[in-house]
């Protein structure tokens, strides 16, 4: 087993959206599904490209409401590229019978690797090996190589190669109901053997061109200028076939190179101009090949994590293969977040959340100007999150839960539970501790760097801001500071029974982290000064560190206060009826009932304490806010919580695999078996060919590398 290679035989419709998804190309700028090029979505194949930033916005009818979504925008697909044999039928999915077919992914070279062996109606066979990339050198480029080999016959072979602007976003079953027609076509173009396709997103008003170069070598026909229907364009897509004359044996080289660009990208003066010529004047595969090696190459130098067993080292690179591939160093030019599922497909609408607490740590000592320019997204967005902390009655800043293109709060009004069918409200906005999340990335940065002019800069702003909210959001009462109406990570619980208000008090984890941020405002303090800060906020910032609520129950932390009233669940009556019951909220909705009253966790809450600032920093915080805390109440609190979480999130076990790995080693096995199999094996039921797991992906990468 070669741990450089992600290799798939036959084909297998149940699991090719999966395949699409884990063998996608990207660059930073924009990725690819791995989708064969002569497919559209059809419920079995889903071509998506995606572009870092590029989202857009329609309005749906939903439950009797109009609400309005936020969408990652599925680009022009520039796959196109068919063939047919002397007239026959132009090869697509179910047209010919598949006599050998294989996938490679090469996670060194950046590369998708593909043999195919066909045999069409009239007994023709085709033989056909393609090679496909998305340059790494230079993140506006894409090519696709294909040499073609008629078996056992002798005509013309025609080839079509095209650019599709037709696509929609149809690639998350439960949002089909939506409007995801972003699309708008404007022009299309052909002549001199490139064609041109240019889209307009519809509401955001992004252009978003591309043009392809399709070259013909081998056969009887060397330049490909001769025979074949010429171009064609139709509104939204534009074409260009080609056709030579082939005996039996013969090959037929097919290059298909293209360049994409928006109206958002730097330096160009308007982007069909700028696709056209880089197009013209990007080189043969082979060269584009050659350059994206040697990027790729610098890459892993600096990022590959060892393993000793094979196949875990090839789990570990496809991984980091997939990070790197969305957020490389490109992105360190663009305005652009962290999607929890990557440039990868259209879960979760290729929203930004959270993640970046699990990536930074793996990326902040390799890459930092990579996350000094995640930062930058989130400070740039600063306004946004100052004007939704004013709305919202605060100070500082109030970043979203969900962020898109200017830092609105993208999360959904609602959201459909499919084992149901029924559109419940959405209340995951009050996860206030994504700010917490933001301010620990600054920290995670400067600890990285070192670098007290990023503290006295906008990083730093960032942390002040942030604290300055959750100091404006902690409320005086009897004697500790106390935080109200909120969620915490594990998200099965966005209220209390019998409570018409949505939100929980006192959340353990927002609170804990409230104090830690509270001290690292006051280390920032004093390393880059006070210039800003009023002395009446110095002192709030010094009591939280001393004063915030943590309630206890049990001789353990209780995930929020009244979390010791709530009921006990029948773990085994519920695994004895429906198996795998890791979406158990769903479960429950549909038997008319609610996690709200039951101690069950989706995910690591209370134990995401211990992921982040480790057995001993917990400890620190909370003998430091007065509370009695030893290495048997710490022991306690993982078995308890361990007991009652489902790991309804693919984060799940690379948190509980994280804590138990420096608490208990032996009992960390089977988190890590299934954390390092939460994408490659689909654990969680089909979710990864609607996009990867970003950060449970970089969460196993940087389990690998901490002694």
């Amino acid at each position: 087993m070669d741990p450089w290679l992600l290799t798939y035989d036959g084909f297998d419709p149940a699991r090719e959206g999966l395949r699409e998804a884990l063998t996608t190309l990207g660059n930073g700028y924009f990725a690819t599904r791995g989708t064969v090029p002569e497919a559209r979505a059809d419920g079995t194949h889903y071509p998506g490209t995606y572009v870092a930033g590029c989202y857009d916005r329609l309005f749906s009818q939903v439950a009797g409401r109009s609400v309005d979504n936020e969408d990652l925008v599925n680009a022009p697909n520039w796959l196109p590229l068919t063939f047919r044999a002397d007239g026959g039928d132009w090869f697509a999915p179910g047209h010919a019978e598949i006599l050998t077919c294989r996938h490679v992914l090469d996670m060194r070279q950046g590369t998708l690797s593909r043999l195919l062996r066909i045999r069409d109606r009239r007994g023709r066979v085709v033989w056909l090996e393609q090679r496909r990339l998305v340059s790494m050198d230079d993140p506006h480029l894409a090519a696709l190589s294909t040499t073609i080999v008629a078996e056992n016959w002798s005509g013309t072979l025609e080839i079509r190669s095209a650019l599709d602007g037709r696509v929609v976003n149809d690639g998350v079953a439960r949002y089909r109901g939506l409007n995801g027609r972003h699309l708008v076509p404007i022009c299309a173009h052909a002549s001199h053997g490139v064609i041109e396709l240019l889209t307009r997103t519809a509401t955001s008003r992004v252009e978003i061109a591309l043009a392809a170069r399709t070259t013909l070598a081998g056969g009887r026909c060397p330049t490909g200028t001769r025979g074949g229907g010429g171009e064609r364009v139709e509104e939204g897509w534009v074409g260009d076939d080609r056709a030579v004359e082939v005996t039996a044996g013969e090959e037929v080289v097919v290059e298909k190179v293209v360049a994409l660009y928006t109206s958002r990208d730097r330096a160009i003066a308007e982007s069909e101009a700028a696709a056209r010529s880089a197009v013209v004047r990007a080189g043969s595969f082979e060269a584009l090949l050659k350059r994206h090696r040697r990027a790729w190459e610098r890459l892993w130098r600096r990022a590959h994590v060892a393993a000793e067993d094979t196949g875990v080292q090839r789990i570990l690179n496809l991984y980091v293969f997939h990070l790197l591939q969305t957020a490389s160093p490109h992105i360190a030019e663009l305005d652009a977040g962290l999607p929890a599922r990557g440039l990868h497909g259209e879960a979760y609408r290729g929203h930004v959340f959270w993640d970046e607490l699990f990536v930074f740590p793996f990326l902040a000592p390799r890459f930092p100007e990579i996350t000094r320019a995640l930062l930058r997204y989130r400070w740039r967005r600063l306004p946004e999150a100052r004007w939704a902390a004013r709305a919202a009655g605060h100070s500082g800043a109030m970043f979203p839960w969900q962020s898109g293109s200017d830092g609105r709060e993208e999360t959904p009004e609602l959201h459909l539970n499919p084992r149901s069918g029924r559109w419940l409200p959405d209340r995951s906005h009050l996860q206030r501790h994504i700010g917490l999340a933001v301010a620990f990335n600054v920290w995670q940065h400067y600890l990285a760097t070192k670098d007290t002019g990023f503290l006295a800069g906008f990083g730093g702003e960032l942390l002040l801001e942030v604290a300055r909210f959750f100091a404006s959001l902690a409320t005086w009462e009897n004697g500790r500071y106390v935080i109200r109406g909120v969620m915490g990570p594990d998200e099965y619980h966005d209220g209390y029974p019998g409570r018409a208000e949505p939100g929980l008090d006192n959340n353990a984890y927002t609170n804990v982290m409230t104090a830690w941020l509270m001290r690292r405002v006051l280390d920032m303090i004093a390393l880059v000064g006070s210039e800003g800060v009023s002395r009446e906020e110095i002192d709030r910032f010094t009591g939280m560190t001393r004063r915030m609520r943590v309630d206890f129950h049990d001789g353990v932390i209780s995930q929020f206060e009244g979390y010791a009233a709530l009921e006990e669940l029948d773990w085994a009556a519920y695994r004895e009826k429906y198996g795998d019951i890791r979406r158990l909220d769903r479960i429950l909705e549909a038997e008319d009932d609610t996690p709200n009253r039951y101690k069950v966790s989706k995910q690591a809450d209370v134990l995401m304490l211990f992921h982040l600032l480790g057995a001993r920093g917990l400890g620190e915080i909370l003998t430091g806010l007065g509370y009695e805390w030893d290495a048997a109440a710490a022991e306690r609190t993982v078995d308890y919580y361990l007991a009652r979480t489902c790991h309804g999130s693919t984060l799940s076990a690379v948190v509980h695999a994280g804590v138990l790995a420096r608490m208990r080693p032996g009992a960390s096995e089977p988190f890590l078996v299934e954390a390092l199999n939460g994408d490659v094996g689909d654990l969680q039921g089909g979710t990864t060919a609607e996009g990867i797991h970003l950060g449970a992906m970089a969460g196993v990468a940087v389990l690998f590398e901490t002694p």
